[in-house]
């Protein structure tokens, strides 16, 4: 676990009222380390003498090692500000990356985005493809890339809402009857002909949808209706007139605006849409993703064992996309393999490729030289977010496979510079990576924060309002980066608020499997009774 894995991690455990349990001190240094601030942008645990500097120089506690699958550490070697995460003193100890690591990494946090930034440039980097038109039998799930007009009246004409008699006037009513003396026959819906007219004081058997005859004032239901001899009919409560009619165009009317573009196809736009006239719809094709799961750590099957742990994102991931409006054409494990990773990304048809895991710089991180090799432009590197900030966001343009092989000058340049170019094209389309870091947690940061803005671009989709809630209890923060934390809804009305749960570590999925939504905490924590952002779980 890297340095920045353990500060998220004992935030969680804070946060849930819980200690983790010190680990044994080392036994040649004879110190007690304790988590602090870094003044870096990983946070990283830094080791604290008894006067509560850091150590430096001579050898005495500056130590190397390779950063966390996705979390990197990379703490420089200059004094930090302490900020005891709990009060028990929650300790434990970090590998961390040479000073000039440390620097690049500091740099790159510098310049990284915030956390509503990021959310802005992933949702400004996609536009929809050109509208396509799909049968009713196929459009579920898509975005109306046009309005839809009623092309009739809805009704289409007057129909009883219930089973029973259409009757003209006040009553008692004499049955209607044909030319040669017999009772004329009941209304049914679907008749092709429409039925004679009433006449003042008759009535005659009608069911729900059908056409009711000219002349009806109302629709008697059948269990208020009393016959009287074989030809008369009363009832003790009159109906007012209009009563269970429904009036031609009660509805809407032929033109009228139903749905805007922009609105998701549910089952009832279809019902709508087909009672409505349709028999096809205008919509934005849904983009096509592939997930790409790293790691050879991970097992896919049975429980974990000699040192290999279960697969938690190929499940999550794939169903996450598809409720963001995606279209997962597959889940390909890779293992760390630098070749397959690069004939993967180099070779994917898709419109968005998610990968997990690989996104630091460790010795098996194979991700961000891939990007390089295939000539991505990296759009985000780096959100300044808890947990999950070494998320990336990169695009391959097909008019342009060397373009930004190097760096870039800033993620919002590069983002605006991506939509400007994106937007002016035809024909081949780019393609996006959004990569996610290998912790769970963490990787469903990235989903929230990256994939679903982007996707939502992509299928033309309107970006969910804002929503607010008020806490029921106080969610330590980072100095810097916002914190994302699963939170359950609890009462109703005026004292409804929202409460952390625990198990909200990066690498824990407990919390979130069970949360409402993911609560935005701002830098510096939140207090019971302030009110922060939410967001919605797309399900």
């Amino acid at each position: 676990m890297s340095g920045a894995d353990e500060l998220d991690e004992a935030i969680a455990l804070a946060n849930s009222g819980r200690t983790r349990p010190d680990p044994p001190p080392a036994p040649r240094l004879k110190r007690i380390r304790r988590i602090q601030w870094s003044e870096h942008g990983e946070d990283a645990m830094e080791p604290v003498g008894p006067a509560g500097q850091a150590e430096d120089g001579q050898g005495r506690s500056a130590q190397e090692g390779h950063t966390g699958r996705g979390e990197h550490a990379d703490g420089a070697s200059r004094p930090a500000p302490q900020h005891p995460v709990d009060a028990s003193g929650a300790s434990g100890e970090t590998e961390r990356p040479g000073d000039g690591e440390g620097r690049k990494g500091h740099a790159a946090h510098e310049t990284a985005p915030s956390w509503s930034d990021a959310v802005g440039l992933a949702a400004s980097a996609g536009t929809p493809p050109p509208p396509t038109s799909l049968g009713l039998n196929r459009a579920l799930g898509h975005t109306l890339a046009a309005p839809v007009r009623a092309l009739t009246d809805l009704p289409p004409f007057d129909t009883s809402a219930m089973d029973g008699w259409a009757v003209s006037g006040p009553g008692p009513w004499e049955l209607a009857r044909t030319d040669d003396g017999e009772e004329r026959p009941g209304i049914l819906a679907g008749d092709r002909f429409d039925p004679p007219r009433l006449a003042d004081g008759e009535a005659v058997r009608i069911a729900t949808g059908a056409r009711v005859p000219a002349g009806t004032s109302a629709v008697l239901r059948w269990e208020a209706a009393e016959r009287t001899g074989a030809a008369r009919l009363r009832t003790a409560t009159p109906p007012q007139p209009g009563t269970d009619i429904r009036p031609r165009g009660q509805e809407c009317r032929t033109g009228d605006a139903l749905l805007g573009a922009g609105s998701p196809v549910t089952p009832a736009v279809l019902g709508l849409a087909a009672a409505a006239g349709y028999d096809e719809l205008e919509v934005v094709a849904r983009p096509r993703a592939e997930v790409l799961v790293l790691g050879d750590e991970l097992l896919h099957r049975g429980l974990p064992h000699d040192g290999r742990i279960r697969d938690a994102l190929g499940p999550m991931v794939e169903p996450w996309l598809t409720a963001l409006g995606a279209d997962v054409t597959a889940t390909r494990l890779l293992g760390d393999d630098a070749e397959a990773l690069y004939e993967a990304v180099s070779g994917t048809t898709a419109d968005v490729l998610v990968t997990t895991g690989g996104t630091a710089a460790g010795p098996v991180d194979h991700l961000q030289p891939t990007l390089r090799r295939v000539g991505a432009r990296l759009l985000v590197h780096g959100v300044r977010v808890r947990p999950g900030h070494p998320m990336l966001l990169a695009v391959l343009d097909p008019d342009d496979p060397d373009d930004g092989a190097g760096a870039a000058p800033s993620a919002r340049t590069r983002a605006g510079a991506a939509g400007a170019e994106t937007g002016a094209r035809a024909g081949a389309r780019p393609r996006y990576l959004v990569c996610l870091p290998g912790n769970p947690l963490a990787a469903l940061s990235g989903l929230v924060t990256l994939a679903g803005p982007l996707l939502r671009a992509l299928a033309g989709r309107a970006e969910p309002k804002p929503c607010t809630a008020t806490l029921g209890a106080e969610v330590p923060g980072h100095p810097r980066d916002t914190r994302l934390v699963p939170v359950r809804r609890e009462g109703s009305g005026v004292r409804s608020r929202v409460r952390p749960l625990r198990y909200a570590g990066p690498a824990m999925l407990r919390g979130v499997a069970s949360c409402d939504a993911l609560a935005v905490v701002p830098p510096g924590g939140a207090a019971p009774g302030e009110d922060v952002t939410v967001l919605e779980l797309p399900w």
